[in-house]
């Protein structure tokens, strides 16, 4: 269960959110625990990887400050404590993002809202690194084919508020409409992050913010941000 505020995750018998004090109780009228609406996948998917891609990069040219001092948070970060919270601080790269995209005022301290999401958050990301091991050792492709699958979790986990495994299966029912095109986009992304270290390997910090932008920018123009999220943010 998620508060339906702040997105932070909370047990069915909490009576308020720890953190944005959003209160759960039957006939509140800032009740926030109303039922999650049936998500459908879109009908028609048409993967738009470069462009996907060059609106990323336009987004983080236009605050490359942040988005820097962001990518170099998240590689220390995720070097000193790796796996555990790696997923967490995608999700905040994410949510970062969309209130970019939104027209918010983003800040640094973003990139820790992914905490409010850290257990879901935290099995996806184990899942998806086990899946994408395998599929890699099956014969690399199915482990490129399987990382791009997943490649939208962590953006259902926070704009749909779903649990791991049905975030996973959303992502994937996203791509599998067009397996080839989206392996594309992925690959596109790594040759990216290799461009950014082959520039003096600092350039990693720029390369990296815009295959998260572009990810998110896709799933804007896929899926669409739900209201309730954008009221939050």
């Amino acid at each position: 269960m998620f508060c339906h505020k702040c997105g932070t995750q909370v047990s069915p018998d909490t009576q308020f959110c720890t953190t944005c004090g959003a209160s759960f109780a039957a006939g509140d009228p800032g009740l926030t625990s109303a039922p999650v609406v049936p998500w459908t996948p879109p009908a028609n998917v048409q993967v738009r990887a470069g462009h996907w891609i060059g609106e990323g990069w336009e987004l983080v040219k236009a605050d490359m400050g942040n988005y820097v001092l962001l990518a170099i948070v998240f590689t220390l970060l995720g070097s000193m404590v790796p796996i555990i919270i790696q997923g967490p601080l995608i999700a905040g790269l994410h949510i970062f993002t969309m209130k970019k995209l939104m027209g918010r005022r983003a800040e640094f301290a973003d990139l820790f809202l992914g905490f409010n999401y850290f257990v879901p958050t935290l099995v996806a990301s184990l899942l998806i690194a086990l899946f994408v091991s395998i599929g890699t050792i099956l014969c690399i492709i199915p482990g490129l084919v399987v990382a791009a699958m997943y490649k939208f979790t962590y953006l259902f986990i926070v704009d749909k508020k779903m649990d791991f495994w049905p975030a996973m299966q959303a992502s994937h029912a996203v791509v599998k409409q067009d397996y080839a095109g989206f392996t594309l986009f992925l690959l596109l992304m790594v040759l990216v992050d290799i461009l950014g270290v082959l520039c003096c390997v600092v350039g990693i910090f720029v390369a990296l913010p815009v295959t998260f932008a572009a990810i998110t920018v896709a799933y804007k123009e896929l899926v669409g941000f739900e209201q309730r999220t954008v009221d939050a943010l």
